[in-house]
């Protein structure tokens, strides 16, 4: 899983037939040790996140069955919000 930041929405009125009805996203990698700023990518949000809120996202396959279509095309899936994050300290 990855752990990411929605910074934005996508709005694509044509697209591919079966991402019709899904909400597309723009998350930025996250890293929660290191806080420099990552790339950033679109995922389609299973869980109603919304702009500024840390998410799950998972890829490949698992973003498909996520959706519960193994032949969309798509890539990531936000599988969950996150309301804390803990990691040790050195």
């Amino acid at each position: 899983m990855i752990v990411g930041e929605v910074i934005g929405n996508v709005w694509a009125t044509r697209k591919e037939n079966t991402l019709n009805g899904l909400k597309l996203m723009v998350v930025q990698y996250q890293d929660p040790i290191l806080p420099e700023k990552k790339n950033s990518f679109v995922a389609v949000d299973c869980v109603g996140a919304g702009t500024g809120e840390q998410v799950l996202v998972v890829t490949g396959s698992s973003a498909r069955m996520a959706i519960k279509n193994v032949d969309a095309p798509v890539d990531a899936a936000i599988v969950g919000i996150i309301d804390q994050i803990q990691v040790k300290s050195e």
